[in-house]
């Protein structure tokens, strides 16, 4: 079930809410409880088998929180590391590391069969942060084992993030108010997201799956460039429409989640971008990974090696693949030409250059993220870069026919919204225009059967 779906907007939402509002407010801890169960079932309708790891998770977290105060916290923090990256590394990387294994080794090892759950990834590093939020003491442990479940398991961010932090919203598990206003920011919230996922993402979805889909060799610079931009816009819509969702559900439960998106396509560097996008991801991998191995307080050469092991793990984390890897690492070799040659340059340059600089790195990276293969991304950009002559027909239909949805895309994708949403004519319009995207949200899925979710391999 995702949020994208008619059997989640009109049975599992209104069920959902009707259950929760019907317990007093002042019964804060049914209501946890009724948000538990209800989050345990949307986990258990897509993936009924692999919800045992699920609870197997917040079990063995919870036991590791409360040994977490004792005087060999550091032995039981090692172990609780170990734990969670060796479920996490069986059940998603096993069976890439053996298919790399038969390739360099001529040997012909089977896979497992296992099948890699959706969202563990998200779940396992909010478990671990909350684990070591608590070693830290930067958190109280949390004794209640319904209140942990609840954190781990709360279906707005399940399965496709943002990644939310024990010590932002344990406060909020255990006391939280519920008022009209918070409650209709978050339908205009969630309501903005479904659009952005439904009316956009998915159409920008159907051209990037037919470039991507064709063999590069079929391909010529103009349709190239035309897939890698679509998939650009596909992604930026998809990922921060879901997490635009995932807040609004939980303001309307009464959670306030951080923000995961902050316009990355107006960056004028590499390093603005990453600031900017999944900033859930990058300040957890900054405060858990980054800060521990030394960050920037050291010389140069360690700075370099710490951003390296950062990106390539930030690229795996991503997927099984070794385009994911190339991806991660890609960008953290930008990171770091930006830091020690290019940051006075680009300083001194004018903001359209820089800009222009910025979106240029970020298309070629969405490039080594969205193939299949590490070879077919290098022939995908070997075409990109070599002049075609003539125009491409399949091109130019695309054009012909998405162009109000790329024009859109790339206005949307700039602080407009956030402008409109202050104005006064925006709070007159308001709800009139959240209907009118809501039911375009609906006639879309109705009619249109195409509505790719990309967060399995996550």
């Amino acid at each position: 079930m995702v949020f994208s779906s008619l059997i989640f907007l009109f049975f599992f939402l209104p069920a959902v809410l009707l259950c929760y509002y019907i317990v007093p407010q002042r019964h804060l801890a049914v209501r946890n409880g009724v948000l538990l169960a209800f989050s345990l079932f949307f986990y258990f309708y897509g993936e009924p088998r692999l919800i045992v790891l699920l609870l197997v998770s917040i079990f063995v977290n919870y036991i590791f929180g409360l040994l977490m105060r004792s005087p060999h916290r550091k032995i039981w923090l090692t172990l609780c590391v170990i734990f969670n990256i060796a479920m996490l590394g069986v059940c998603k990387y096993l069976n890439f590391f053996i298919s790399a294994a038969n390739s360099l080794f001529g040997t012909s090892l089977p896979l497992t069969g296992i099948v890699m759950p959706i969202g563990i990834s998200f779940y396992t590093f909010q478990a671990l942060s909350y684990v070591i939020d608590v070693y830290r003491r930067e958190a109280w442990p949390q004794k209640n084992p319904f209140s942990l479940a609840l954190y781990v398991s709360m279906f707005p961010q399940l399965i496709a993030g943002p990644i939310v932090r024990y010590r932002d919203v344990d406060e909020q598990i255990a006391q939280r108010t519920h008022t009209a206003s918070v409650f209709s920011a978050g339908i205009d919230r969630f309501v903005y997201g479904l659009s952005k996922k439904v009316l956009l993402s998915n159409v920008f979805a159907q051209i990037a799956d037919g470039v991507f889909g064709r063999p590069a060799a079929e391909l010529t610079s103009p349709l190239a460039w035309f897939g890698a931009i679509a998939y650009t816009l596909q992604i930026y819509y998809d990922f921060s429409g879901y997490s635009d969702m995932a807040i609004g559900l939980g303001k309307m439960f009464g959670f306030h989640f951080l923000e995961n998106f902050n316009y990355p396509y107006i960056s004028r560097s590499v390093t603005e971008f990453w600031r900017r996008w999944h900033m859930s991801l990058s300040t957890w991998f900054r405060d858990y990974v980054y800060i521990p191995l030394g960050g920037n307080r050291c010389p140069a050469r360690r700075h370099i090696f710490n951003l390296l092991v950062v990106w390539g793990l930030t690229g795996f984390w991503h997927g099984a693949n070794f385009t994911f890897l190339a991806w991660g690492l890609y960008f953290g070799v930008l990171l770091i030409v930006e830091k020690y040659a290019l940051a006075r340059v680009l300083d001194r340059l004018p903001r359209i250059l820089t800009h222009v600089y910025a979106l240029f790195f970020i298309v070629i990276g969405w490039v080594l993220f969205r193939s299949d293969t590490l070879s077919y991304a290098l022939d995908y950009l070997q075409v990109m870069f070599t002049p075609s002559l003539t125009a491409d027909p399949l091109a130019t239909e695309y054009l012909m026919r998405f162009w109000p949805y790329l024009l859109f895309g790339v206005v949307l994708s700039a602080p407009l919204y956030q402008r409109i949403a202050k104005s006064g004519a925006y709070a007159v319009l308001r709800y009139p225009l959240l209907a009118v995207l809501f039911v375009l949200c609906v006639m879309s899925l109705l009619t249109n059967s195409y509505n790719p979710f990309i967060y399995f391999r996550f």
